[in-house]
């Protein structure tokens, strides 16, 4: 009898401290579910394994407790927001750039108010997807042809800022020797110093900055920025498409064949380094959202990110990438839950491209071997490893009649290669640059 009484009382300990790391469990994993909600990031969860492995426990579950995600309070002050709005009324030169931002961030009636001003720019990125007739996407098409007086001409008085980090090179070298006089950053969290200028970190929403800001703002000064830097971008685009029909097979073709041919409503995820700096310089639809690992330079993860997204999202799912970050990442393809409708883009160049277009010595040696990454790699046996309907392409004719077929309905996700010739990108992308002055 003692004995049956001790062996209950263990198996009474065993079970509440099996209860106490059932709670505490359900506790953490609530915990980083909020707390990935709340600020808007990622969370990384552990779960330990003990030995032995291989037995298994038939209620063993997690049920953590039901989400409710509490609204941060948001703090407007009045006197800031008329402080802000004082040096807004006396500056000829505002410039707005929008970097990385969740679509419908900010509303088309603030957009507008914004647009209407004569002395407002808006700059905005392929993944800012912010979209209107009046704004400026495509920033290196526009600056990067400028001369010392364009930028003089450009500088801007105040900037402000909204979104996450920004893409493009070229507006950053120029708002870091040009500075503006304020930048005004709006985010509820973070404020990136990026050109080394900030002055004021505004911890709202960008519309809730918007709505009380703009309320206040009582008149509008007189100035040419906005119609000066609007015929610019018009003059580009228009030099752009000229510049289309006067060069060879390329990446450069490649991605304005691919642009054009996305689906409508499609989600389009994009490579990190050349793929996404190419996609910049063409203006994509309004129904397209974009989504790319900016946060620093690197090319890991971009597949397994498009891969995330395509399971979680209701949308077509488009993914755009360079040959080496497909690679690199190709162990993304390893799982089971990839949809029939997701797409892959695999532009195949033979090795880092981007490089040829720094400056420096190419085509010797140590470039091939240590910064171009030269090789003979396909896609073609992972294909068939992870069960992906495989195509290969290296013409521009190829390319298209691939593309009327590559998003018809099939029971297998797809992936198409996109060959393109090494040696020349890198002379027809500085070439268009010099085109579009």
């Amino acid at each position: 009898m003692p004995l049956i009484k001790n062996i209950e009382n263990k198996l009474e300990r065993f079970l509440g401290l099996q209860k106490d790391i059932q709670t505490y469990n359900e506790s953490e994993i609530h915990e980083a579910i909020t707390l990935a909600r709340l600020k808007s990031g990622p969370v990384h969860v552990n779960i330990p394994f003990d030995e032995p492995l291989y037995e298994t426990v038939d209620s063993l579950s997690i049920a953590p407790k039901p989400f409710s995600l509490k609204t941060i309070k948001e703090v407007v002050d009045d006197f800031e927001i008329k402080s802000l709005v004082d040096v807004w009324h006396n500056a000829k030169r505002k410039m707005i750039l929008i970097g990385v931002l969740q679509p419908n961030s900010i509303e088309v009636e603030y957009l507008q108010e914004l647009v209407d001003e004569d002395s407002v720019v808006v700059f905005t990125e392929t993944t800012s997807n912010v979209h209107h007739k009046d704004i400026l996407p495509g920033i290196d098409k526009i600056i990067a042809p400028l001369e010392e007086a364009d930028f003089k001409r450009l500088q801007p008085d105040i900037l402000l800022t909204f979104g996450g980090l920004i893409v493009s090179k070229k507006i950053k070298a120029f708002l870091r020797q040009y500075k503006p006089n304020q930048h005004w950053h709006v985010d509820l969290f973070r404020a990136n110093d990026t050109f080394f200028s900030l002055t004021k970190h505004i911890k709202l929403k960008p519309d809730t900055f918007l709505k009380e800001f703009l309320s206040k703002v009582t008149h509008h000064i007189k100035s040419d920025y906005k119609s000066n830097w609007l015929a610019v971008r018009d003059k580009r685009r228009k030099l752009h498409e000229e510049y289309l029909k006067t060069i060879p097979y390329s990446d450069f073709i490649v991605f304005n064949e691919i642009l054009k041919a996305l689906p409508k409503n499609t989600q389009l995820q994009v490579g990190n380094s050349s793929a996404i700096r190419y996609t910049q310089l063409f203006q994509l639809r309004k129904d397209i959202t974009v989504f790319c690992n900016r946060g620093t330079s690197g090319i890991d993860g971009s597949t397994s990110t498009a891969i995330g997204a395509a399971v979680g999202s209701d949308k077509k799912v488009t993914f755009i990438t360079g040959d080496l970050s497909f690679f690199y990442d190709s162990n993304a393809l390893w799982n089971n839950y990839i949809p029939s409708n997701f797409r892959i883009i695999i532009i195949n160049n033979k090795g880092g491209g981007i490089f040829r277009i720094l400056p420096g010595h190419k085509n010797t040696e140590n470039f091939d071997t240590y910064f171009e990454t030269k090789h003979q790699l396909t896609a073609e046996h992972l294909c068939a490893m992870y069960n992906f309907e495989y195509q290969s392409v290296s013409d521009r004719s190829d390319l298209k009649n691939a593309l009327d077929v590559f998003y018809q309905d099939s029971n297998q996700p797809k992936i198409l290669e996109v060959f393109t010739p090494s040696t020349i990108n890198d002379e027809v992308l500085l070439s268009y640059f010099n085109y579009i002055k």
